[in-house]
């Protein structure tokens, strides 16, 4: 089944029971999660309705009842310019059927079709709102290295780190997915309405809660369970050792998808999530794309180069002739016979190595005494 619009959708009765249902729930309800998984949608709805549903939520879910109208949240939707997809769909994004029970009961998405496609290959990338201009750079540049190499970066569009990774990737002409913690027509923060504009141009928003819903904690908690299944791994950035950011790191280890954590100064309070996640949980430590890359990449064709430091003049040498130079003094000269006794080795083979040293311009020789050449600038 393909998604369509939301409108051309609602007579359906599971389409129907999912919009009312995630009205009685909250983000990330196992006990509704499971009711729907065994019952169906509509069965579980029919039961909320008539009282018979066995759970001890069943007079919240119909406190909850009169106030769910799926005519409205569908006008809702339609007029921030999402549609709406669940499980089943073509674009529905497979990986999260991973959460279990506490998979998203539907997504309403605004932005490219395809979410399927669109996150097939997706890093999570989240951090400190209160970030440091270091962590902001260091999240921008690792979020544009990922959009280079074709991966869509998700994030949750809060100020700091999320920002700077939407950012950052879309600034290299990369995808990006922005989930939220409210309505898919509420822009929170308020100050991010350009941004979720620009996010949509190039990939896509996504939200489980119904229209004109307000963030609260509990749904910034929940709506990172999302983040998490939604990406192939998660990479934290600046985190203190309370955040949302570790948070979210918790719901991808418990899915058995890889953490990574940026290092930081060991006197920054806001890397110090990060150190600890290191430390204790075995995050894998990351500086770049390349190295998420390296973990989160598919064996043999997102592997990057062996990283190698800077080349010196003498790392083509063979042992013998880089005993010899290591036998040459620095500032005198001194005989053949010197070095040979220094070295460890004959005369004649520290003869052979002398020269290949002074070809290389590694040594050089004054009336038959040798010292090492000085440092080439």
């Amino acid at each position: 089944m393909t998604a369509v619009r939301a409108p051309d959708r609602a007579a359906d009765p599971d389409v129907h029971s999912r919009i009312v249902l995630s009205r009685l729930s909250e983000p990330g309800d196992e006990e509704m999660g499971g009711w729907v998984e065994n019952l169906g949608a509509p069965e579980v709805l029919g039961r909320i309705r008539t009282g018979r549903l066995a759970s001890n939520m069943q007079a919240h879910y119909r406190a909850r009842l009169e106030s769910a109208d799926v005519e409205v949240d569908v006008d809702l939707a339609a007029r921030a310019g999402a549609r709406l997809v669940v499980p089943g769909d073509d674009e529905w994004p497979v990986q999260v059927d991973d959460l279990g029970a506490a998979r998203p009961l539907l997504l309403w998405v605004s932005g490219l079709p395809g979410l399927d496609v669109l996150t097939r290959r997706a890093v999570a990338l989240v951090g400190a709102r209160a970030c440091t201009p270091y962590g902001e750079h260091v999240a921008a540049e690792m979020a544009a290295g990922l959009g280079d190499r074709g991966w869509t970066v998700v994030s949750g569009g809060a100020y700091g780190i999320d920002a700077a990774a939407h950012r950052g990737v879309m600034a290299v002409g990369g995808s990006t997915v922005a989930v939220l913690a409210c309505g898919i027509d509420v822009v929170y923060p308020a100050a991010h309405d350009s941004l979720f504009g620009a996010v949509r141009a190039s990939g896509a928003v996504v939200s489980e809660l119904p229209p004109g819903s307000r963030p609260m904690r509990t749904r910034f908690l929940h709506r990172n369970r999302v983040i998490a299944a939604l990406a192939r791994g998660t990479v934290v950035v600046e985190a203190a050792i309370r955040s949302g950011a570790r948070n979210t790191a918790g719901h991808a280890d418990a899915l058995s998808r890889p953490v990574m954590a940026v290092p930081g100064p060991v006197t920054s309070v806001t890397s110090a999530g990060c150190h600890e996640l290191v430390r204790v949980a075995g995050a894998a430590l990351v500086t770049d794309a390349s190295d998420v890359v390296d973990i989160v990449g598919d064996l043999g064709a997102d592997g990057s180069l062996e990283r190698r430091g800077e080349r010196r003049p003498h790392d083509d040498l063979d042992p013998t002739t880089l005993r010899v130079l290591e036998a040459l003094p620095l500032r005198r000269y001194a005989p053949p016979d010197s070095i040979a006794r220094v070295a460890g080795l004959d005369a004649s083979t520290v003869l052979r190595a002398l020269a290949a040293l002074s070809a290389a311009r590694l040594a050089t020789s004054r009336e038959g005494a040798w010292r090492r050449a000085p440092a080439q600038h």
